[in-house]
């Protein structure tokens, strides 16, 4: 009635809808639960890396159009598109619909419901049909209910989506669109571009244990200072993140500023923040060195 749907119409596709019990148990147990030392090496690979510089090349126009017209690093947006679906290879096996009202109506006891969420991107999802003449029944993405190369859940695809390719539609599966839509989401959320986004830090004590870290956490680097943190590298400012992460050599501190923060608004991970990071750095690496290669007319592979 809110949104002056036909009632029956949504009854219909709920009847359609089905319980996956496989969407439960990949619910329970995400990526993001996994150590550091686990979860790094699933994205930072040399295939991931060099499929970035690929996709990069491949789109080199849209992915410069989308940096100058947003405001957005490159790297960056090539790299949520590499985390997210190792650019468009993976972009998920499970019907949408199946994936959102499994999560909205079965949700497992996790000790966070996160029922109502789901619930409420079912509701997006079901306005998009209109919107986009989206196939309800036919679209599929992640366990989660995510769409399309970048992986926008129904709410941000219905937000932060933009037509780059000026057709009249907004389609999250072509990479115009999804580059152009990615940029714009990290433009929305305040993306400063040439900013820094994190910094290892050395540490001489163990005081950071009883420090508050993670990306939601707010410290001086004076204060920092006197508890035996220092950066390694530029900080842009004087109020940063402290970053904690487990290694199988110990502890690894690093320091988040605010783009790093912005990279959470799109998946509220600290894991996930600095492995979009670290796989923008790389591949960004990889990407001008062959661009120099190729204009001094060096072999390729010898660039690589």
């Amino acid at each position: 009635a809110e949104h002056e749907l036909n009632a029956q119409e949504i009854l219909e596709l709920l009847k359609e809808a089905r319980f996956k019990k496989s969407i439960v148990e990949a619910i329970s147990r995400p990526a993001e639960a996994k150590p550091w030392f686990e979860y790094r090496p699933i994205f930072l690979t040399d295939k991931r890396i060099d499929g970035g510089v690929e996709f990069w090349r491949e789109n080199e126009a849209l992915v410069a159009q989308a940096s100058e017209q947003f405001g957005v690093d490159p790297q960056i947006i090539v790299a949520i598109i590499g985390v997210e679906t190792f650019y468009g290879r993976i972009t998920g096996g499970y019907r949408v619909l199946d994936a959102l009202a499994t999560l909205s109506f079965y949700y497992p006891d996790t000790g966070n419901d996160r029922s109502d969420f789901f619930s409420r991107e079912l509701m997006q999802f079901m306005l998009l049909g209109d919107e986009e003449r989206l196939p309800l029944r036919e679209v599929s993405g992640s366990y989660a209910g995510a769409m399309g190369l970048g992986q926008f859940m129904p709410s941000s695809f219905r937000r932060y989506a933009v037509d780059f390719d000026g057709n009249g539609r907004r389609d999250l599966w072509n990479p115009v669109d999804a580059i152009g839509s990615v940029a714009n989401y990290f433009s929305a959320h305040g993306w400063q571009k040439g900013g820094e986004v994190a910094v290892p830090a050395s540490f001489s004590s163990t005081g950071y244990r009883s420090m508050k870290t993670g990306y939601k956490s707010k410290h001086s680097l004076g204060t920092l200072r006197k508890a035996g943190i220092r950066p390694k590298g530029s900080v842009d400012s004087d109020r940063v993140s402290l970053l904690k992460y487990s290694t199988y050599d110990g502890d690894e501190l690093w320091l988040g500023m605010h783009n790093f923060y912005v990279i959470t608004r799109y998946n509220h991970s600290s894991k996930y923040a600095l492995a979009v990071h670290q796989l923008a750095q790389e591949v960004k690496r990889r990407h001008d060195r062959l661009r120099v290669a190729y204009e001094r007319g060096t072999d390729s592979r010898e660039a690589s």
